[in-house]
């Protein structure tokens, strides 16, 4: 069963929300706030990537740098030692160096690479997506497992503070996503039910986790990033269109309606007959 998207303004908006978005969701209702990651999501690593290869000689050491940052925030979180993200990812360049077989970076060159994380621009994207949501209504926030100063400083160079009715951090909290107090405690603050709060991000533990604290939530593909399929599927997937009001809510089409040119298909999640495509119409 397919949706098309009746209106040219709504089809130009969508099209600019990423083309693999996948609502993972059993409630058909409109969420009264989407939790949005910032890393990755919002924002393009790509600068810091190339950084970070081109300092190790690498094309993986980005990758490996990430990983070693995602797995010792979660035993900061198990174990109840707490050190903020930079911190981490200061002496994830030390191991970096380390699983290399070459020499520890300078505290000013590691502080120089780990600059970069607050000088990155959004994906492409992110500024029409983003509109689109905030003329749909939603209220929308950020979440990050960054410390607050630092998604300050991203949102401010990124020009994206204005979408956003707070910029949340883990910080206060001392626990890392996909703690599922992370989700719990900023729907509290924003005093909106997990049922009723998406959490819109691109990596697979974020939205795992989510899910799994009972929220709704939606993943955003980025290249390199993947769903986690262990979770409970929901039985029900329903694109983020399904958000928009109903005055812009796509109408079915009959079996019979041919699949416009060169249309971009969002499926809703693997294995799912239900996609929604966009028309244009003259």
């Amino acid at each position: 069963m397919a949706h098309y998207l009746p209106s040219p303004a709504l089809a130009t908006a969508a099209a600019a929300l990423p083309l693999s978005l996948f609502a993972m969701t059993a409630a058909p209702n409109r969420p009264q706030l989407l939790i949005f990651d910032v890393n990755e999501t919002l924002l393009d690593l790509s600068k810091l990537q190339r950084a970070i290869n081109q300092e190790f000689k690498s094309e993986t050491a980005f990758k490996q740098w990430f990983a070693l940052l995602l797995q010792y925030s979660l035993v900061d979180t198990v174990t109840g030692n707490y050190h903020n993200f930079g911190q981490i990812g200061d002496a994830a360049l030390d191991m970096l160096a380390q699983a290399l077989g070459q020499p520890a970076r300078p505290a000013a060159r590691k502080k120089e690479i780990l600059t970069l994380i607050t000088e990155l621009p959004p994906h492409p994207d992110i500024i029409p997506g983003l509109t689109a949501l905030q003329q749909a209504g939603f209220r929308m926030v950020t979440l990050t497992n960054s410390p607050d100063a630092t998604v300050q400083k991203q949102m401010a160079y990124a020009g994206l503070t204005s979408f956003f009715e707070q910029l949340l951090s883990i910080d206060t909290l001392r626990r890392y996503k996909p703690h599922p107090d992370t989700y719990h405690s900023t729907c509290q603050q924003l005093k909106v039910a997990p049922a009723q709060t998406m959490l819109v991000a691109a990596h697979g533990w974020d939205t795992a986790g989510a899910q799994l604290a009972g929220l709704q939530a939606a993943f955003i593909s980025r290249p390199g990033q993947q769903v986690y399929p262990l979770p409970p599927r929901p039985p029900s997937p329903a694109s983020l269109y399904s958000m928009l009001p109903a005055s812009l809510s796509a109408k079915p089409a009959t079996a019979h309606t041919p699949k416009p040119p060169d249309c971009p298909i969002r499926q809703l999640y693997p294995g799912s007959p239900v996609a929604f495509q966009l028309k244009t119409r003259a």
